[in-house]
């Protein structure tokens, strides 16, 4: 059992720390405050090949491993939740879920330039009337000859109005005597007649980021936009949301990070009581909890990549990570705001945007209730992994960086 990153694991967290702290760190209260994406950011991303991280060479990424996506989340989110985000879903939601289930002709057509960050991709599952109810989903898609026609909306998609690609997943067969089987996946682009999008506005946090609704009507969709067949969206939905979770679960890992470091700082500089109040027993109390909390979280995100590594299957231990870690980073971050005092109250630091960002990863790539659930249901041997046609392919180092 070796816990120790490799070399290339190691350049990748430095490359990603650096990039963060040093473009991101100094702007992200200008672009928090004003509610919009720096897509400056997004640029220089794509430039260091951070969005197609994971992606191989071959289809242009940049021939990383699993581990090194989960760093870079770490990472980035220590300094801006929203650009994580970008990872979750551009790379994590749509192209990995394009690598696992995509054909070469596919693969060619959107993951190439998505993985090279010329173009942006998106996720759209969520709807008005359905978020961990996956099936109540209402959007439609009904075949005419050579395309399906798609309506529907979409709500809560992130890079909704910045995104040049959508993987959106709509029912093929509302009356399919197993609804989640009659779901299917699309590939469709936002040139296409009928597909408008905006944002949604006064969200509590993210606010750097985009988020937002998309509406299709009538939107005709070649058939060799289908990804997988007919019927496997729910699976492919599956599928993708392990490895978004994963890259959720790996930034709010950096959150708890972000949070110690914080608070650590602070502990040293604030007095009272003629003492810095690093030395009162329950702020050294609050603190010695984010630094189990950061230690458990990332051993937890670090199994989660390993078996992503071996090609296993990975879907108790990502949703355990996914729990543990937001969960942690929400109570890091009040606990941060809490040592701050009525400073943290203030964006005058850093950690009443932790708190804030902190909570949506409780609710979105399902909420912690719903992972107590999957949980559950694993101990309690209600539940078992059904195998599915296409798996993540193991790291290949061979196959990844040619």
């Amino acid at each position: 059992m070796d816990f120790s990153l490799t070399s290339e694991q190691e350049m990748t967290r430095q490359m990603v720390r650096e990039f963060a702290e040093r473009k991101v760190s100094p702007v992200i209260k200008e672009y928090d405050r004003s509610h919009r994406p720096n897509l400056d950011a997004l640029g220089r991303m794509a430039e260091l090949g951070i969005l197609g991280i994971c992606i191989p060479v071959r289809y242009g990424g940049a021939g990383m491993d699993y581990i090194c996506l989960g760093l870079a989340c770490e990472e980035l989110e220590r300094v801006d939740t929203s650009l994580r985000v970008v990872m979750s879903v551009h790379t994590g939601l749509n192209c990995l879920g394009l690598f696992q289930w995509g054909s070469e002709q596919q693969k060619q057509r959107w993951l190439v330039p998505q993985a090279r960050g010329e173009r942006y991709a998106a996720y759209a599952l969520t709807e008005p009337g359905a978020g961990s109810d996956v099936v109540a989903l209402a959007a439609t898609a009904r075949r005419e000859g050579d395309v399906y026609v798609l309506n529907g909306e979409k709500m809560w998609i992130s890079l909704a109005a910045v995104a040049h690609n959508f993987l959106v997943f709509a029912k093929t067969d509302p009356r399919a005597a197993k609804a989640h089987r009659g779901i299917s996946a699309f590939m469709v682009e936002r040139e296409m007649a009928g597909v408008t999008t905006g944002d949604i506005h006064g969200k509590l946090g993210v606010r750097a980021g985009s988020t937002g609704w998309i509406s299709l009507a009538d939107v005709e969709v070649p058939v060799e936009n289908r990804l997988g067949e007919e019927g496997e969206g729910f699976k492919i939905a599956m599928s993708c949301l392990d490895n978004g979770r994963y890259t959720v679960a790996a930034g709010a890992t950096g959150l708890i990070r972000a949070s110690l470091e914080a608070s650590v700082a602070y502990a040293h500089e604030r007095r009272t009581f003629g003492r810095e109040i690093a030395e009162h027993q329950l702020i050294q109390q609050m603190i010695a909890r984010m630094a189990r909390d950061y230690e458990m979280a990332r051993l937890l995100c670090w199994k989660a990549g390993w078996l992503k590594n071996q090609g296993q299957r990975n879907t108790r231990e990502t949703s355990l990570a996914k729990w543990f870690a937001t969960e942690a980073s929400f109570t890091a971050a009040s606990d941060a705001v809490q040592i701050h005092g009525a400073y943290g109250y203030s964006d005058e630091y850093d950690v009443e945007r932790y708190l804030r960002n902190a909570k949506g990863a409780c609710i979105y790539e399902g909420t912690s209730q719903i992972h107590e659930l999957i949980q559950a249901g694993y101990a309690l041997d209600h539940r078992g992994d059904r195998p599915l046609r296409c798996e993540l392919p193991a790291y290949d180092p061979g196959y990844w960086q040619t």
